[in-house]
């Protein structure tokens, strides 16, 4: 991109977040928070892009001075030093526009929000539960590393250890935009625990990262959902079997079910269950933007669809495959361990890769 072109739709970018951040001082936007929400929102993405602005505009003005320096001075000692700032500028300013290009990307209006995970045990009976516990380890273990927060609310154990099914909510900031590409088929293949002839067996595990919705993002009517209480069942003390502290909500028109048993208070329950209620009826609609994105680019990396196989953990031969990028990493040990994030670097990178081939810039 020529320079004048990046400065102009930078200028654009600046002047549209001097308009939002007066919107957000003005009384009429503060007395409506669905309108504050949305605008403080634009407000943080915006911020980067000014930042990059000011640095970038910054540099191709000392570019211009330094060349003009150079033009008419006539001290060799100042001309070495406008020189040395010429090649300095002329090796960075390029790395500035390949940022700034990446940050002028359209970005998922999903990725800055919280995410409800869900893992569920797949084909291979006992040890697919027993992977699903795995995978639910490894994730809590990343989890806790990055600061973030999980809050559990419904699991189903299996009979041989692990989890038949598990959902839970992580809190934190930008979570759906790094968790999102772990959506999909994970595959192990191992000697079972319960396999007595030391034969390895293939099993799987479903992943759904889903974006968990906003108070203000969908509209929730009492009268279409079925409230319904029950016992609880598994840990949590003395409660549990007692009270009737575990939540069932049906949403009527959608058939939607979510269940919370996590809490031994009932109003918590149910606020967990409403929360997740409105991800699930928020992502029916989210989908559709996932799958436009998917027929448009066929190779994307993180389209959410829960069928495509994306990585498998193999034991025998101490490697962790993600087949969407085709890398592998030969430290099976330290990935189940929480340590992720190289893989989810280099699905970002080749993503960001793959948009930015698809954009206009």
């Amino acid at each position: 991109m020529a320079n004048n072109l990046i400065l102009d739709r930078l200028l654009g970018v600046k002047t549209r977040f001097v308009e939002v951040g007066d919107q957000l001082n003005s009384p009429d936007v503060m007395s409506d928070m669905k309108r504050y929400v949305r605008l403080n929102k634009e407000y943080k993405e915006l911020k980067p892009l000014v930042v990059a602005y000011e640095k970038y505009k910054s540099a191709i003005d000392n570019l211009e001075s330094a060349r003009t320096l150079l033009a008419t001075e006539k001290d060799e000692e100042m001309r070495e030093m406008a020189k040395a700032e010429i090649d300095q500028l002329v090796n960075t300013i390029p790395d500035m526009e390949e940022e700034i290009r990446y940050l002028l990307l359209p970005v998922d209006p999903e990725d800055d929000k919280n995410a409800v995970m869900e893992i569920r045990a797949g084909t291979g009976g006992d040890e697919a539960s027993i992977f699903a516990g795995d995978l639910f380890r490894m994730y809590s273990k990343y989890i806790e590393a990055q600061g973030w927060r999980l809050d559990l609310n419904y699991f189903t154990e299996g009979t041989a250890g692990g989890y038949k099914e598990i959902v839970f909510a992580i809190v934190g900031e930008g979570v759906y935009g790094i968790m999102k590409y772990e959506s999909g088929v994970h595959r192990v293949q191992r000697v079972p625990q319960t396999e007595t002839q030391g034969r390895i067996h293939t099993s799987a595990a479903t992943v759904a990262v889903l974006p968990e919705a906003g108070e203000f993002d969908i509209d929730l009517r009492n009268e279409d959902i079925r409230k319904d209480t029950y016992c609880s069942s598994g840990p949590g003390g003395q409660s549990v079997n007692t009270t009737y502290s575990a939540i069932r909500l049906t949403h009527v028109p959608s058939g939607i079910v979510v269940t919370c048993q996590d809490e031994k208070s009932q109003i918590k329950n149910l606020e967990k269950a409403m929360k997740e209620l409105r991800t699930r009826l928020y992502n029916l609609e989210y989908q559709k933007y996932l799958d436009e994105i998917s027929r448009k680019r066929k190779t994307m990396v993180s389209t959410g669809d829960r069928s495509a196989k994306i990585r498998t953990y193999n034991y025998p031969q101490g490697r962790v495959t993600d087949h969407r990028i085709n890398v592998t990493i030969y430290n099976l040990p330290v990935v189940l361990d929480g340590n992720i994030q190289e893989l989810l670097d280099k699905l970002q990178m080749a993503e960001n890769a793959e948009r930015l081939k698809a954009s206009d810039y």
